[in-house]
């Protein structure tokens, strides 16, 4: 079948830049979803997540590099991985995206994270994360935005988790995500989601520190350990790219709270 999405003749996906060396189609790709990505790490108000919201997350990642950016693939795809011996994952057809990313979706909105135990926490949060990768909604680009689109779900249930673990491991992230969703209808259940678990127990540990830390902080300078105020600081240390002392949060909190009172007259 002729791959409506690729240059004829060519494994370089059509581009909003008309760039058909495939080297440079990757280097421009990792550029801008880099920039896009640092943009959307740092949005505290990401709110909604279902169907809809990961595809918006997609368009905003991928909205430079292709027109398709946020739109579900038409075609139905395999990729040959070399941990499998260079059989592909069993994707979802293409006819069934929404169906079957909306299933992961509801049931992810339905559990009880802050009331779970951690270790359930790792086991339901890895198995959520890796069916919906399994969907791959997207011609290209779908472990960038279902990692991140996960990594802001599951802060936004008040557990914070060390996302850039998966961004500086990003070859073992997709091999993990592979090796969680071996599958097949010929051999069978092949599955180890153990490396999926792992990887995700270490972010999810680090994000407690990193919670633990703040909470600490905010102790020192006698302001309230609000989740809101944890919040705050969890994105700001990210925007800066820095952990901020003591001192400084409470700077940053008071001027935040002058100017809110400000706005208010």
């Amino acid at each position: 079948m002729c791959d409506p999405y690729l240059y004829p003749d060519s494994e370089v996906l059509k581009n909003l830049a008309d760039i058909q060396d495939e080297q440079m189609q990757k280097d421009m790709e990792a550029d801008y979803t880099l920039y896009r990505l640092s943009e959307i790490v740092t949005d505290a108000n990401w709110m909604k997540f279902d169907f809809d919201s990961l595809c918006e997350m997609h368009y905003r990642i991928f909205q430079d590099i292709y027109e398709w950016a946020g739109c579900p693939r038409i075609i139905n795809i395999e990729k040959a991985e070399v941990v499998l011996g260079e059989l592909s994952i069993e994707y979802s057809d293409c006819f069934d995206i929404k169906k079957d990313a909306s299933l992961v979706l509801f049931e992810m909105n339905a559990f009880h994270w802050e009331t779970s135990e951690f270790s359930q926490v790792v086991e339901k949060f890895a198995d959520c994360m890796a069916r919906l990768w399994k969907v791959h909604p997207y011609r290209e680009g779908n472990t960038r935005t279902i990692v991140t689109f996960c990594s802001m779900f599951i802060e936004a249930q008040g557990i914070y988790i060390e996302s850039d673990l998966f961004k500086d491991n990003a070859s073992y992230m997709r091999d993990a995500l592979v090796a969680a969703n071996a599958v097949f209808h010929d051999l069978g259940d092949l599955r180890k989601p153990e490396y999926l678990r792992r990887i995700v127990q270490d972010a999810l540990e680090q994000g407690q520190k990193m919670r633990e830390c703040i909470v600490e902080q905010l102790h020192a300078v006698k302001l309230p350990v609000s989740e809101d105020n944890i919040g705050k600081i969890v994105f700001w240390n990210r925007e800066d790219k820095k952990e901020h002392s003591a001192q400084e949060i409470k700077k940053y909190l008071e001027s935040e709270t002058d100017q809110s009172v400000v706005s208010t007259f």
